[in-house]
């Protein structure tokens, strides 16, 4: 065989390598742990990676108002936590837009100067968390594994995943790795009116769940606190709009003024959530000022 065509041979065996390595599994990577105190998990094809997050959100506790009981349960956790306490993964459930996710983010900047660090990452992406836990796992850092807006349909690999690493796996997290997720189900999966079928009456009057409910419950019993949020009253939503607005520099005057604004905006958008609030303050106080 000439020369020219082993140079060939090898530079399509090389060619061929470099497609096999995009496809296979890789090691995930260490990010530069100094860049940021928040990071993401990305998956591009068979590769994942941790990137610093840029721009971490601001946001703290003082300007979260009316999710105090919350607030407290989530802050004495994450003090726990940090301090190196006994702490437990957490599940912040209910109304969307109370706060459930600014109220994770806000621990973190709470937290950050104490070692506190936050890994986001996707539910599409939960099959990787061994890797992520095992990644971290020898850091003096304390990390917070962040699932934002969590449910599963039936069959979804990264359910699994995450029991396994909840409760339930032979390697589990590590003592620097906590997992805190927010959903609009309790469950977090799908429940369906025929599964009252399966739940069986005994003779003393008893009621037991069948193997249907009681796995759909397994993997939220497996979070050890769970923080409910519930959807404000008029009050509480006007109290919102007001902390907002002061947050924005607008001043009392103004803001007794924004009242009637203020609920016909949420009139408007059918629901009185945080969000909604923090929208209307956001649009008013750029008029309010210019």
């Amino acid at each position: 065989m000439s020369s020219t065509a082993v140079e060939s041979l090898i530079a399509r065996a090389e060619s061929l390598l470099a497609r096999l390595e995009a496809v296979l599994p890789q090691a995930v990577n260490p990010p530069d742990w100094n860049a940021s105190v928040a990071f993401r998990y990305r998956k591009r094809g068979a590769t994942g990676r941790i990137e610093p997050v840029r721009h971490v959100a601001t946001i703290r506790l003082a300007e979260l108002v009316e999710v105090e009981p919350q607030k407290q349960r989530l802050l004495r956790n994450t003090e726990q936590f940090v301090a190196g306490h006994g702490a437990n993964n957490v599940l912040l459930t209910g109304a969307r837009g109370t706060g459930k996710s600014s109220l994770i983010k806000a621990c973190l900047n709470e937290f950050a100067p104490c070692g506190l660090r936050l890994i986001e990452v996707d539910k599409a992406d939960l099959v990787d968390l061994p890797d992520i836990v095992e990644l971290v796992a020898e850091r003096a850092e304390r990390f917070i594994i962040y699932c934002d807006d969590l449910s599963f349909d039936e069959g979804e690999p990264g359910y699994k995943a995450l029991k396994s690493i909840l409760d339930g796996s032979v390697s589990q997290a590590s003592d620097n790795v906590l997992i805190y997720a927010t959903s609009n189900r309790r469950h977090l999966l799908p429940e369906y009116m025929s599964e009252n079928l399966s739940y069986k009456h005994t003779e003393d009057g008893e009621v037991h769940p069948g193997e249907v409910v009681e796995e759909k419950i397994s993997l939220s019993e497996r979070f050890g606190l769970w923080v409910s949020f519930y959807p404000f009253t008029q009050a509480e939503y006007l109290a919102i709009v007001a902390q907002w607005l002061r947050f924005f520099d607008v001043d009392e005057t103004a803001i007794a003024a924004a009242r009637q604004e203020s609920l016909v905006w949420a009139l408007e958008r059918g629901s009185r959530s945080g969000r909604v609030a923090y929208q209307f303050a956001k649009d008013y106080s750029g008029r309010h000022h210019a």
